[in-house]
């Protein structure tokens, strides 16, 4: 139905049978003479089916013609096929996986925010700032065997943000973020997403110091169990919904806040946070442990805050990007975030 493209392989494969068509007929030993006229001479057949007259010359360049027009539409066709059929698998493949991923209460049918997620990383597959498939994993096997309802704590809306929220689809996740506008935007555009943002006053270029200033109050506001609601503690989270501090976290994953330039916030207030409230879980029914995790935990700040307040001796795992802790309730007393003994 459309018009075939001038520059495609078949139109010029026509235009050059068509010039053919009009050469003058000359006979090869001519060809092998000096000869001064202009007129271009081409020999493609063996010289016995050049002296079979050009009748039989052009039933045969006919055939050729017709047998080449159906061999490169052949191609064209198979080609296009082929990529349609590799594309259908490739998608048909991450569905399949996501479906398998997200359907963690058996049979039942996929909820919509499911279904909205397969959407979103089908269309956006090919970004580059996501977590590798080992780190996915480490956090889906643990979100796995959360007991139900299983309360996901996640610090930094990312590019697995919809992920985290299907892997739960059975609990309660929880997202922070130091963007309040793309907080705004994650809730409007997915209802199905808790959000909520926070001012962080802290620098990255400062975390020694801000590390420091913990271990000094150690014994006072920032005690390793507390209610943040009412902390001072520099690296504590306090203007949170009441609720937030009342929930018993069952998985805590650090992500956010984002940045890694001096003045950016660092993820330390992330860390001890993620450490207060793991070890000031309140009901004793649930899990006593909480797994957290620190993405990024190659950097610095990162593994050094980990290793202050999510301590040494509680870290199961650690693949160079992503850390993974399990912490124990304690008992209010304590003032020690690590075990001496056994983190040295």
């Amino acid at each position: 139905p459309n018009a075939l493209n001038p520059n495609s392989p078949i139109s010029l494969y026509f235009l050059f049978l068509v010039s053919l068509s009009t050469m003058k007929t000359t006979n090869t030993t001519t060809a092998h003479h000096h000869n001064n006229n202009n007129n271009t001479k081409l020999i493609l057949l063996h010289p016995y089916i050049l002296k079979q007259g050009s009748s039989n010359r052009l039933w045969l360049l006919a055939f050729i013609s017709l047998f080449t027009l159906i061999f490169l539409l052949t191609l064209i066709f198979t080609r296009d096929s082929f990529a349609v059929s590799t594309s259908t698998d490739a998608s048909a493949t991450t569905v399949s996986a996501a479906v398998s991923a997200a359907s963690l209460g058996g049979g039942s049918p996929l909820p919509k925010h499911v279904m909205s997620t397969l959407l979103h990383y089908a269309s956006n597959a090919n970004t580059t700032e996501k977590m590798g498939i080992g780190d996915l994993k480490s956090i889906s096997d643990v979100l796995r065997r959360c007991p139900t309802p299983c309360n996901f704590l996640v610090f930094g809306l990312t590019h697995e943000t919809l992920l985290w929220r299907a892997l739960n689809s059975h609990g309660r996740t929880v997202f922070i973020d130091e963007n309040r506008y793309y907080a705004a935007h994650m809730e409007e555009k997915h209802p199905e997403i808790e959000a909520y943002d926070v001012q962080y006053t802290t620098k990255l270029s400062e975390y020694k110091e801000l590390i420091s200033s913990v271990k000094e109050q150690v014994h006072n506001e920032c005690k390793p169990v507390q209610n943040l609601l009412f902390s001072e503690c520099k690296l504590g989270i306090n203007d949170l919904p009441n609720q937030f501090y009342e929930t018993d976290w069952d998985v805590i994953l650090i992500d956010g806040p984002r940045g890694h330039w001096p003045t950016a916030p660092g993820r330390m207030s992330a860390i001890f946070t993620a450490g207060v409230l793991a070890r000031s879980k309140k009901t004793s029914a649930r899990s006593a442990k909480t797994h957290v995790f620190v993405h990024d935990y190659n950097l610095d700040p990162q593994r050094v805050s980990s290793e202050e307040f999510l301590c040494k001796e509680n870290l199961l795992e650690n693949n160079g990007m992503l850390a993974h802790f399990t912490l124990e309730r304690m008992d209010e007393k304590s003032f020690e975030f690590c075990n001496k003994k056994r983190s040295s």
